[in-house]
């Protein structure tokens, strides 16, 4: 049995606001062993339930946040941008039989702690097929093309009701109960891994693979804080402008589609302005 964890931070154990997540700051140092911890509870728990391998795909921003001097020795990490697949890379080779999604959060224009969707801000919503889409419930979606089911996800409370959504069997955890998008009432690191831990065992059974699911078309669209961003994201071939603020594109596969909204953010990204957006 091998298990892929894509491990995002904003969801992690006692990080509440952007100083946490931001990588060179002094709460992001101190909030990595967090982070850290909560993957290693995962890992530990996968291997209790059965795991042979383990596989951690850094999923945050740089993608060089875990600590690897602190990880499970029976893990291994894959870290660094610039992948295939970026938050999921991994599940493409065909011997993944379950993922999890640690350290997760809701999504852009919903309640929960760093609420968005690859972007900070910017990104108001996004909708698959009509559908309200978090960063999970996008990566569920490409996962699915592969046969991996998603067995484990961990984050605030409002992540795991999001969770239940899109991975209706999925085990889920809850590190903190959201209070705003920058507060939340957090349990101590020893208490979250315990939980995680419990929680991977179980989700260890659920790591059966699946036939690939064939789901398409899928249509994405986006919604913007500022109307120049419509343009800036028009520039990818297939993305047309369907409002004041809103664009779409459809295409055949969520391998696709996902791919296609990572070149859609990153050149929005650079349309953004420090002060004005």
């Amino acid at each position: 049995m091998k298990i892929l964890i894509s491990a995002d931070m904003e969801g992690a154990t006692g990080v509440t606001w952007p100083a946490d997540v931001l990588p060179g700051s002094e709460q992001w140092q101190r909030c990595r062993h967090f982070f850290t911890s909560d993957v290693n509870a995962a890992v530990a728990g996968f291997f209790d339930g059965g795991a042979d391998e383990v596989l951690i795909n850094e999923a945050h921003w740089t993608m060089r946040n875990l600590l690897l001097e602190q990880l499970d020795e029976r893990a291994q990490m894959l870290t660094g941008r610039h992948k295939d697949l970026s938050m999921v890379e991994g599940v493409q080779h065909g011997d993944v039989d379950g993922i999890a999604f640690v350290g997760y959060h809701t999504g852009a224009g919903t309640e929960g702690v760093l609420a968005h969707t690859y972007l900070a801000n910017s990104i108001t919503g996004v909708w698959v097929n009509g559908e309200q889409a978090s960063e999970g419930r996008l990566n569920a979606l490409v996962v699915a093309e592969y046969g991996v089911p998603v067995v484990l996800v961990t984050g605030d409370d409002r992540t795991g009701l999001d969770a239940h959504d899109y991975a209706p069997r999925a085990r889920t955890v809850a590190v903190k109960d959201y209070v705003s998008r920058y507060a939340a009432v957090c349990r101590p690191p020893a208490r979250t891994a315990a939980d995680i831990r419990a929680a991977a065992k179980e989700a260890a059974a659920l790591a059966v693979r699946q036939e690939p699911a064939q789901a398409g078309p899928f249509t994405v669209e986006l919604e913007f804080d500022a109307v120049h961003l419509t343009g800036a994201a028009c520039v990818v071939p297939g993305v047309e402008r369907t409002g004041e603020r809103r664009v779409s594109y459809t295409l055949p596969t969520m391998y696709e589609a996902v791919r296609a909204f990572k070149a859609v953010t990153t050149l929005v990204s650079q349309a953004v302005e420090e002060q004005y957006g």
